[in-house]
């Protein structure tokens, strides 16, 4: 195993982790459009891209987001994402109808997370939340579901990405 193939992406993965203290410094629309880009080029099964971002710049909004997930720390985050799939766009599996949505909203994610990482930014992908209050707040049609909330913003002074405790590559491994 070579964790130097590919030195910029393992750094990334390194120091991606779920932020929970940000400082009061605003994150520009401009970065913001940059790291949705970066969501914007994540794969989907059969490149149906069933996903929506709606970035949270009124009070309105914010304090929705706040109330559907109640916990002090996430009051610091300057600004929230709401990636919502669309499950009428998405691909279903033939055998099984299985819908990918939220698959292919998940590695949109983590390609924002990524990406919000390299540029300095921290985040925190959120999940914990009621659906149900955001979907009213942000008046969600049928088929549109608010997949995962995430905070961005700078970290707070003295925030460092925590050392990763992950499963060994022989634990999660299995040639067969």
């Amino acid at each position: 195993m070579k964790s130097n193939a590919y030195p910029q992406l393992y750094r990334l993965a390194e120091q991606r982790y779920s932020c929970r203290a940000y400082s009061d410094r605003k994150v520009e629309r401009d970065t913001i459009l940059t790291v949705l880009d970066v969501a914007r080029l994540a794969p989907s099964a059969c490149n149906r891209q069933p996903w929506l971002f709606l970035v949270a710049e009124s009070e309105e909004k914010r304090e929705a987001i706040l109330g559907s997930y109640d916990r002090e720390w996430v009051r610091t985050a300057p600004s929230f994402i709401v990636a919502c799939g669309l499950h009428d766009e998405a691909w279903h599996r033939g055998c099984d109808g299985k819908d990918h949505t939220d698959v292919d909203v998940s590695i949109a994610v983590e390609h924002l997370c990524l990406a919000a990482t390299s540029l300095g930014l921290a985040t925190c992908w959120i999940c914990n939340f009621d659906p149900k209050t955001l979907s009213e707040a942000f008046e969600l049609p049928e088929g549109v579901e608010p997949v995962a909330v995430i905070s961005i913003g700078y970290p707070a002074d003295g925030t460092e990405a925590p050392a990763k405790k992950r499963k060994a590559l022989d634990e999660i491994v299995k040639f067969c």
